[in-house]
C-alpha cells in the first residue's frame, strides 16, 4: 500500500497540476506559458560553476568534499519540453553529486516554443563532445529529459563513454498510441495525452511522432549501457516503460523498477516511495562507475 504522503502528493497533484494539461487547449497554453527555471539551492554555494555549451548553459554541481575520479554525470530535467528545470530537479542533483561523490552536468536544454526535437539532437552532441574528454559518463533523465537521455545513449550506442543510464519516467513515445494507456490514463493524477498531444506534435516539428529521431522507443535498443527504469504504476508512461524493457537486447538488459501507487517521476518527491526511488538510482549510479 502507498504511503499516506504519496497518497496525499496524488491528491494535490490532481487539484493543482492535472489541469495543465487537462485538455489539448491547455497544453497549448502552456507551451507559451512555461514555468521558469528555478534557481539553484543557494546552500550548493561555490559548489556549482557554469559554462556555455552549444549556446545553452550547464551548471556542474561538486561534492563538497570534492569529486572521485574515474566518471561524471550528466542530468537532463524534465517539464514536458516546456518547463524550465524545477527545485526537486537542484534536490536530486545534489543528492546525486553527494551519494555519488562524482560531479554532476545540468544541461539547460532549449524548451518550446523557441526549440524543438531538431535543436535538441545537435544540442545533445555538443553535450556529448564537450563533456566525452572528460571521463565515463552517467546520463540520467526524468520525463522530457529521459526522453532526450535515451535519444543520446542510442546516438553514442556502442561508443564506450556513456557507461550507465537512468530513466525516470521517461516520456518513449511522443504518439502516446500504447492502448495500454487507455485503462491506466484515469487513474494518473497528473498526466492526460489530451494536454501532451500538441506539445508533442510542436517538439516533433516535421518528424512523425513515432521517428526514432523523437521517440526513442523505436530507435535502437540493441547496445544500451546498464539501463536502469523507474516508474511509478499511477502513470501514463508505465505502459511504455514495459515495452522498453521488453524490446531492448542489451546485455544486461534493462532493469525496470515500477512503485506501487505513485505518481510521474515519483523519485523527485519528498515520500518514503521517492526515499527508494533515489536509493535505487544512487546504488546503479555507483555499480556503472564500478
Amino acid at each position: 500500500m502507498p504511503s499516506w504522503q504519496t497518497r496525499a502528493v496524488g491528491l494535490y497533484l490532481r487539484a493543482t497540476r492535472k489541469r495543465r494539461y487537462a485538455s489539448a487547449e491547455r497544453g497549448r497554453r502552456s507551451m507559451s506559458a512555461g514555468l521558469p527555471a528555478a534557481a539553484p539551492p543557494a546552500h550548493l554555494g561555490d559548489r556549482l560553476t557554469s559554462e556555455v555549451v552549444d549556446g545553452f548553459e550547464v551548471t556542474t554541481v561538486t561534492p563538497a568534499a570534492g569529486a572521485l575520479g574515474g566518471g561524471h554525470l550528466l542530468y537532463l530535467h524534465g517539464g514536458a519540453f516546456v518547463n524550465g528545470i524545477a527545485r526537486q530537479h537542484w534536490a536530486l542533483v545534489a543528492e546525486l553529486a553527494e551519494a555519488t561523490q562524482r560531479a554532476v552536468h545540468v544541461a539547460r536544454y532549449g524548451l518550446l516554443p523557441e526549440h524543438d526535437a531538431d535543436d535538441a539532437a545537435g544540442h545533445l552532441e555538443a553535450l556529448h563532445r564537450h563533456l566525452a574528454p572528460q571521463g565515463p559518463l552517467h546520463v540520467l533523465g526524468d520525463s522530457a529529459g529521459g526522453n532526450l537521455a535515451l535519444l543520446l545513449a542510442q546516438a553514442q550506442a556502442g561508443g564506450g563513454t556513456v557507461v550507465g543510464l537512468t530513466l525516470v519516467a521517461p516520456w518513449l513515445d511522443l504518439s502516446m498510441s500504447n492502448p495500454e494507456v487507455d485503462a491506466l490514463e484515469p487513474h494518473d493524477p497528473w498526466l492526460t495525452r489530451a494536454g501532451l498531444r500538441p506539445i508533442a506534435a510542436a517538439w516533433a516539428g516535421t518528424h512523425d511522432l513515432r521517428s526514432p529521431a523523437v521517440s526513442p522507443l523505436f530507435g535502437r535498443l540493441d547496445a544500451l549501457p546498464p539501463t536502469a527504469v523507474l516508474v511509478g504504476d499511477r502513470d501514463i508512461c508505465l505502459p511504455d516503460c514495459r515495452v522498453l524493457c521488453e524490446r531492448a537486447t542489451s546485455q544486461p538488459p534493462p532493469v525496470l523498477h515500477v512503485e506501487a501507487g505513485s505518481p510521474h517521476v515519483y523519485p523527485l518527491l519528498p515520500t518514503p516511495e521517492g526515499r527508494r526511488g533515489r536509493q535505487v538510482i544512487v546504488d546503479h549510479v555507483r555499480s556503472t562507475f564500478a
